[in-house]
């Protein structure tokens, strides 16, 4: 006996090494990345053949590593169990702007330096100090576009939506969402009335809010997130829970909704009526809620919708776009959902798709689920949008049973 399982202990620890070994990188990530995002702008932009001159370039060494150590910092008295907006607001910018230097550092440092050489312009100096420039200009550029994109109200998103099931006497039914405002550290009470303001001129039906309201509590985010009462629709306006209202008190963000005349659709639906027809409009908690030890709280698809007609077409809220597996298995006709920011800042949406089926858009899923992943109304942490805007978006839905109308 102990012969024989010898080897298959062996063969065991064999098979899971590689798992244990990814998972203990991803542990040293968060050390490895801020020592990556500073050390490769430096080097490219300092040591890689420029010879600037030595006082210049100790500066500019001593303001990297400065940022090498005050970033981290800075992010974990921010968002850590201080909560001290004016780090938080230091470390997200910094880290928005290494993130844009760290991308074109790395393209232009290959790219730009590869053209240079092959149309044989300048020495290799020369070649350097060009490609430093071309990051410094390219970066302020983005940056300064992407404070503007991000701080701005979002444009209005128009798109019709056919759904197959859906009744005649519902064809034309506006559906607007918010998702992702993340009131935080920089004050957005005014941002939040104008977002509030351009959602009234679109005479919604409904208005959905899909989550990530803010970072922080009710209470201490409250004088950002009371314009959301003043929001109007002719039927209903429905919220879900997103992670980020489980980073601090979740239970409070659904009170204060509840509190603006909102309601929080924590796995449950209702039914929305018109013509002779008759839509189910569910919602579902964050698929981190069960993971917080928040009694009551967890992501429940059969509980939102027990009780409705099953030959009724089901609008879905969910914060995350990763929930559709559940929904096109239960035959959804169209889930809403952020989450994704579409990235935010450019080229992060690449990374965002290893973890989500969709970062942004219109997406079929199983046989007749459709997906809508908005890009998100506000931001997270950097104020900075790069190629990836803000949006509210209005939704119209379309029956087949009837011509679409103007």
């Amino acid at each position: 006996m102990t012969e024989t399982s010898e080897p298959r202990s062996g063969a065991t620890e064999a098979e899971e090494e590689p798992g244990s070994r990814l998972q203990r990188l991803l542990r040293y990530l968060p050390l490895i990345a801020p020592v990556l995002l500073w050390t490769v702008p430096c080097w490219v932009l300092l040591y890689a053949g420029q010879n600037w001159p030595l006082a210049g370039t100790l500066v500019s060494t001593v303001l990297f590593a400065l940022g090498l150590i005050g970033m981290p910092l800075a992010m974990m008295r921010g968002h850590g169990r201080r909560q001290q907006d004016r780090a938080a607001i230091v470390g997200d910018t910094l880290l928005g702007g290494i993130w844009v230097l760290f991308t074109w550092s790395v393209l232009l440092g290959v790219l730009l330096r590869l053209a240079l050489t092959v149309a044989g312009v300048g020495d290799g100096e020369d070649r350097a100090r060009i490609v430093t420039w071309s990051v410094l200009g390219v970066s302020a550029v983005l940056l300064a576009w992407g404070y503007v994109e991000a701080r701005r109200v979002p444009r209005v998103r128009r798109l019709d939506v056919q759904l197959p099931r859906l009744g005649a006497g519902l064809d034309g039914t506006r559906v607007v969402l918010i998702t992702d405002t993340h009131y935080g550290p920089l004050d957005r009470a005014r941002w939040s009335e104008r977002v509030c303001e351009t959602v009234n001129t679109l005479e919604a039906d409904l208005v959905c809010h899909t989550g990530d309201i803010a970072d922080g509590t009710a209470d201490r985010r409250r004088a950002q997130a009371t314009p959301l009462g003043t929001v109007r629709a002719a039927w209903a306006r429905v919220y879900v829970t997103g992670n980020h209202e489980y980073y601090s008190e979740a239970q409070g963000w659904v009170d204060l909704m509840g509190e603006l005349g909102w309601e929080p659709l924590r796995n449950r639906h209702l039914l929305f009526e018109r013509g002779g027809d008759t839509l189910v409009v569910a919602g579902v908690d964050d698929v981190t809620a069960e993971a917080s030890g928040l009694a009551g709280h967890r992501a429940h698809l059969a509980g939102a919708l027990h009780g409705a007609d099953s030959e009724l077409p089901v609008l879905l809220l969910a914060h995350q776009p990763k929930f559709i597996d559940r929904a096109a298995a239960q035959g959804i006709d169209l889930q809403l959902s952020g989450h994704t920011h579409g990235g935010q800042i450019w080229p992060f949406h690449y990374l965002v798709r290893l973890d989500q089926p969709a970062v942004a858009g219109l997406s079929h899923h199983g046989t007749r689920t459709l997906l809508y992943t908005s890009r998100g109304t506000g931001f997270w942490g950097p104020p900075f949008r790069v190629f990836a805007p803000s949006e509210i978006t209005l939704l119209v839905l379309r029956s087949p049973r009837q011509p679409a109308s103007s």
